[in-house]
């Protein structure tokens, strides 16, 4: 299969990154692919990258291949050759870069969680709508919408092939703070991080949750737990999820597990679990989804793969079958390789960045777009009310707007209160 730049006469965007860790690191491959796989209408030009550790970043730009390193990401925000500032900071600062960026001009990808707070995700969502009549478009990094086996999940659902849905049930387990000595990182402090595996790994299953089945979450029930209350303190700058610490141990502030259960919009009951104390898990996203006609599954380990049931058929040969979506006519399969060449974690950001940048050149709204992270902050901060209410069933506050779709090609809007079939289309 050919793989080339995209066209080098094609407009450029140029891109500026603030942040260059663990998600910088994803986002960068993102960019440097997406035009040599997908024949995109604008040409993607990682302009510079923004961190405050001077060397780090520079040597961060020389591994990821970005022309230029900033110390301020003011300074990133102003420059004239970028035209898309990509936010993987923490999410403290997302809400302050990304309305600086908008009310600059520039179109905004911010990673997930949207912000820390509610209030947080409303001003980022103002923000973006008034950026929007300007031209200027935001969309929010959940990139496990463009894994194609759950972009495929979410036609076959939008197709009624599961019919009336009834349960999601999403799991997405971790172990990397099993160990009681792992250091005391931002991941594990509230003021940087705003929630613990909560926001970390939930809102990546509220969201899935929540696009499967082409409705908003309307109420939760849940239980939060921090089974490790303090940890050695930080010692020097930690790695992805790797960190070493000092002797010194200081309070965790973030939540260890969370499980809740839910009802969506239309009914179907829905029951979430995350967290980042599940020894012998690395990143173990599984979900299913049940309806009057069948059911499909999917585990993040084994993410080519899709398991369907049809109950439709004689129960004597019926049962769940394997579908390898690798196939040209799967979701984005048709810039990679041959069937049965399997795709992995980092294409799912060269996915989001394809559609990002196709939404730009047409002017459509990119999804998920920061409504629909708002959604998601809404209804983390109705679990973590619920959670300090002993688990009392606690509505999730309706916005007037809410947005599902596969991508910014395609657009599904829908009323927080009432469900509408979405036809994902990539």
């Amino acid at each position: 299969m050919e793989h080339r730049d995209s066209d080098a006469t094609a407009p450029t965007l140029g891109v500026g990154m603030v942040g260059y860790a663990f998600m910088g690191a994803a986002h960068s491959q993102g960019w440097r692919t997406a035009g040599r796989v997908f024949d995109l209408p604008l040409r993607p030009v990682l302009a510079a990258i923004a961190g405050r550790d001077a060397s780090a970043v520079r040597a961060a730009a020389d591994r990821h291949g970005w022309a230029a390193a900033e110390t301020d990401w003011r300074a990133l925000v102003a420059r004239e050759d970028v035209h898309l500032v990509d936010i993987c900071t923490p999410g403290d600062s997302h809400a302050e870069i990304a309305i600086s960026a908008l009310e600059a001009g520039k179109h905004v990808l911010c990673e997930k969680p949207l912000a820390n707070t509610v209030a947080e995700a409303e001003a980022m969502v103002t923000a973006a709508e008034a950026a929007r009549a300007r031209g200027q478009l935001a969309m929010v990094g959940f990139n496990y919408r463009r894994v194609p086996a759950l972009t495929y999940a979410r036609r076959l659902i939008a197709d009624g092939r599961l019919g009336t849905l009834r349960h999601v049930r999403v799991t997405y387990l971790q172990d990397w703070l099993v160990d009681p000595d792992f250091p005391l990182t931002w991941r594990l402090e509230r003021e940087h991080a705003g929630s613990g595996a909560l926001g970390d790994l939930g809102a990546h299953i509220v969201d899935l949750a929540q696009y499967l089945a082409g409705e908003p979450l309307v109420g939760v029930s849940s239980q939060l737990e921090t089974f490790v209350k303090e940890r050695p303190l930080l010692r020097g700058a930690s790695a992805g999820l790797t960190a070493s610490g000092g002797t010194e141990r200081g309070p965790v502030t973030v939540d260890d597990a969370a499980l809740f259960t839910g009802r969506l919009a239309s009914g179907v009951l829905a029951s979430f679990e995350a967290t980042r104390m599940a020894s012998g898990r690395k990143n173990a996203l599984r979900l299913e989804v049940n309806g009057e006609l069948g059911s499909l599954a999917f585990d993040l380990e084994r993410l080519n793969e899709l398991s369907f049931h049809d109950h439709r058929e004689p129960a004597v040969t019926a049962g769940f079958r394997r579908i390898l979506v690798t196939e040209a006519e799967h979701p984005y399969l048709h810039a990679w390789w041959p069937p049965g060449h399997a795709l992995g974690y980092e294409h799912t950001f060269a996915h989001q960045a394809r559609d990002l940048v196709e939404a730009i050149a047409t002017g459509a709204q990119p999804l998920p777009s920061f409504a629909d992270g708002l959604q998601v902050q809404r209804v983390l901060a109705a679990v973590e009310e619920s959670a300090r209410k002993n688990a009392v069933y606690t509505p999730v506050p309706a916005a007037a707007t809410a947005h599902a779709g596969a991508d910014g090609a395609a657009q599904g809007v829908q009323g927080v209160q009432a469900a509408q079939a979405v036809q994902a289309q990539v």
